[in-house]
């Protein structure tokens, strides 16, 4: 999976420019209602070492928004695990269970200016779909490719949004890091 050799966290903040990052639940178990599937094993380790990467990279969002589905509630809680003392408390969001891209980025629009590093833990198509729907055509090539081969669980794509939140909508935020656990 792709993976920016620079870090752009320093720039990112200094610039003005805002920081985006859309996750998808790690993986999860079958067999119960859609909505209380937990993570398996496996889904844990992959939240927890999705959380180190985003702390070594620089990715710390400043706010979590989590669909409330219990995957995606155990997600947030491992990666905060791994972002340390940095790690905000997630906000869970019913309206961010099983819904479109177009839903997803409208929640993103909701939020205040003064969030300059956000993270969004959802599930699937509308993770994928929103992130094909944001990238600007400056996208780092890479990434881009990963981002349309397939989000697998715990794969986690990392924007810079140069506008404001409430004005993100399409091909208007730059895909700079993507990586799958």
């Amino acid at each position: 999976m792709a993976e920016n050799s620079s870090n752009t966290a320093a720039v990112s903040h200094r610039s003005g420019v805002k920081r985006l990052i859309i996750m998808r639940h790690a993986e999860a178990d079958w067999g119960l209602n859609d909505f209380d599937r937990p993570l398996t094993k496996r889904g844990h380790e992959q939240a927890a070492a999705a959380g180190a990467w985003l702390a070594a990279r620089g990715y710390v969002p400043e706010q979590i928004m989590s669909s409330s589905a219990l995957r995606t509630r155990q997600t947030t809680t491992w990666v905060s695990d791994g972002l340390g003392a940095k790690a905000p408390t997630a906000h869970l969001d019913e309206g961010l269970y099983e819904v479109s891209a177009s839903r997803i980025i409208a929640r993103i629009n909701s939020v205040s200016e003064n969030v300059h590093s956000l993270m969004v833990v959802s599930h699937l198509p509308g993770v994928q779909d929103a992130a094909q729907r944001l990238m600007s055509p400056d996208s780092d090539p890479n990434a881009s490719m990963d981002v349309y081969y397939g989000f697998p669980p715990s794969s986690i794509a990392v924007f810079e949004v140069p506008g404001e939140w409430a004005l993100l909508d399409g091909a208007d935020a730059r895909l700079v890091d993507f990586k799958s656990f």
